[in-house]
């Protein structure tokens, strides 16, 4: 008989860091589109695994001097190396245990973001083409799996004012994926640990693109657990992730560069940093979302993966506009 620690211990051992488990009954009340039931409707359980975002991918950023690492590191190869490996050898142990897995990584770059017919006009994301239902009362392929939800399921943590997920051991510092199958797992309860999040709004403070408002948020229930988050303006989210303020990144050196980054990722891939395991931007580094949030946790002695250092020793740099080179030019 599987058990639900024969799965974590084993998702361990491949390579998560954290990982919890969710009876499918959780997603009650889920929007259609997003409802991980429509993908395995004998679905009993789904097991979700966090992986770790190593701070120190975060320090070149924060000295403004090395910027590949978190863009590969602590980016794309989680996304598209470890979690689809891990996946691999998690979703292969259950189904060798006699019990059918659905593997759902978090390395899809557009698909079920553009699903069910959604505008993206509305995303900043390319026109790809929208999906239909194969019939009345299904979700549109692909179905949008909400991993942040999916982790709160879990119980692996709570969801900050900045929307990024947050767990007890790395605060902001994860990217998640997920499992569902119809084993039946005793499920994790929901997080009922001390608060992470107490809305100090310094993610407001700290991104760069005044992307998360104090005052307009979303609200959500789940597993009959109200949730709320700042309602996140994604598309200039997508212009400053990818270099849009000017006193936040070195590659704007001309005012044709100061245009082009000041367009959606869409439209203006020809002034980005070149692709480094397929994702060579995050040129804002989360200065927001995950560094002040993380910054603001740590001062808290609220996580449990502890420093002997703090992560910001210095007062955060800023680049003057227009820009003076080196040669005086």
């Amino acid at each position: 008989m599987l058990t639900s620690e024969d799965v974590k211990k084993h998702a361990l051992k491949a390579g998560a860091d954290i990982v919890g488990i969710a009876s499918m009954d959780r997603w009650e009340g889920a929007p259609l589109q997003c409802d991980a039931r429509q993908i395995a409707p004998a679905a009993k359980s789904m097991v979700v695994m966090g992986f770790r975002i190593p701070r120190g991918t975060l320090r070149g950023i924060e000295e403004g001097t090395f910027y590949i690492s978190y863009a590969s590191m602590g980016y794309a190869a989680i996304n598209h190396v470890l979690q689809p490996m891990v996946c691999w050898d998690v979703t292969a142990m259950i189904e060798d245990a006699g019990y059918e897995a659905v593997p759902i990584p978090n390395n899809f770059p557009w698909t079920n973001q553009n699903s069910g017919g959604q505008d993206p006009s509305q995303t900043g994301l390319p026109n790809y083409n929208k999906s239909v239902p194969v019939e009345p009362g299904r979700a549109a392929p692909d179905v949008f799996v909400h991993m942040r939800l999916a982790a709160y399921m879990a119980g692996l943590g709570e969801i900050g004012w900045s929307k990024m997920f947050l767990s007890p051991r790395f605060g902001p510092r994860q990217r998640l994926a997920a499992i569902i199958t119809d084993a039946p797992l005793e499920p994790d309860p929901i997080y009922e640990g001390p608060t992470l999040c107490d809305k100090c709004m310094e993610c407001t403070v700290g991104c760069t693109g005044n992307c998360i408002p104090t005052d307009k948020s979303v609200k959500v229930t789940v597993a009959g657990h109200d949730l709320e988050w700042g309602d996140i303006n994604y598309v200039d989210c997508s212009r400053y992730f990818c270099g849009a303020a000017e006193e936040h990144n070195p590659w704007m050196v001309t005012e044709k560069d100061q245009e082009g980054f000041q367009q959606p990722v869409s439209q203006s891939q020809q002034y980005k940093v070149g692709p480094t395991y397929g994702y060579g931007r995050a040129l804002e580094g989360a200065s927001g979302c995950i560094r002040s949030c993380m910054i603001h946790l740590e001062e808290q002695d609220k996580l449990d993966n502890k420093f002997e250092t703090p992560f910001r020793r210095r007062k955060p740099w800023r680049i003057p506009w227009p820009r003076v080179m080196p040669d005086g030019s």
